[in-house]
């Protein structure tokens, strides 16, 4: 007798296909690994500032959309380990500036496939560099699970935080910035040990797709962004900056 889906997935059906290389973007692993709730009630206009984040799977953002809407700043995805660069970035990161908003680049972090310090060097180079122009936001290290094999990456926690250290002091020594953090609360504990010692310089850029934004990771006693959903209107993945638009103008400037 045929299986049906149910009892195939049951009977132990094959896992699902590893995505492409350099499909990875930012909160992907989310929902998988620590689900999905409501969305939080909306936030006062004078308290927080919505954003987006975008990578290749956006393809082309209607960016004046966006910013009609109440979008005010974003990011797109740059870079991702050593040797892939989103084929879209130009018309994200430039669009997103031409639209009005404050944007920034980030970095999908692969820290089994070459050092901390070589991909920092690679996204500074390809997108995430930084300049004092007011519209522009410190890179982004998008640290989460692995999508394409084990979650941690094949790091022990201590060899983790050596990596991610390795790719803040290099992005710091070649941009002058402090990288933001992008990273789950549960990845972080599971993956670092939940170590608590970036939170005095690395801005924190939170994933948690609920009605609030949940324990943070060890450190930081607030966060700067929150991504909520992956599901919001015109490119899905939406975000919160805590602050009116003047804090997000004063990340922008350092």
């Amino acid at each position: 007798m045929a299986l049906t889906a149910g009892a195939a997935g049951a009977a132990g059906a094959d896992p699902a296909p590893t995505p492409p290389p350099g499909s990875a973007h930012m909160g992907m692993g989310v929902i998988e690994h620590d689900g999905q709730g409501g969305l939080p009630p909306a936030a006062p206009f004078a308290e927080q500032t919505e954003g987006v984040d975008v990578s290749s799977h956006q393809g082309n953002v209607n960016w004046a959309a966006l910013w009609t809407s109440g979008v005010k700043w974003a990011y797109a995805k740059a870079t991702e380990g050593t040797g892939y660069k989103n084929p879209y970035f130009a018309q994200q990161y430039n669009g997103s500036y031409n639209s009005g908003m404050i944007r920034g680049a980030y970095h999908f972090a692969l820290p089994n496939s070459s050092s901390g310090a070589a991909q920092a060097t690679y996204f500074a180079g390809n997108g995430g560099g930084w300049s004092r122009d007011g519209r522009t936001l410190p890179g982004a290290l998008d640290i989460e699970w692995n999508p394409y094999g084990a979650q941690c990456y094949g790091k022990t926690q201590s060899q983790m935080v050596a990596w991610i250290r390795d790719f803040l002091n290099t992005y710091k020594a070649r941009t002058g910035r402090d990288a933001v953090i992008y990273t789950a609360t549960s990845w972080w504990k599971s993956c670092t040990g939940n170590y608590a010692g970036f939170g005095a310089s690395n801005p924190l850029w939170v994933a948690r797709y609920n009605t609030t934004v949940g324990e943070l990771p060890a450190g930081w006693g607030t966060y700067t962004m929150w991504q909520y959903t992956s599901s919001g209107p015109i490119v899905g993945d939406h975000n919160r900056f805590n602050g009116a638009i003047d804090r997000v103008r004063a990340l922008a400037n350092g």
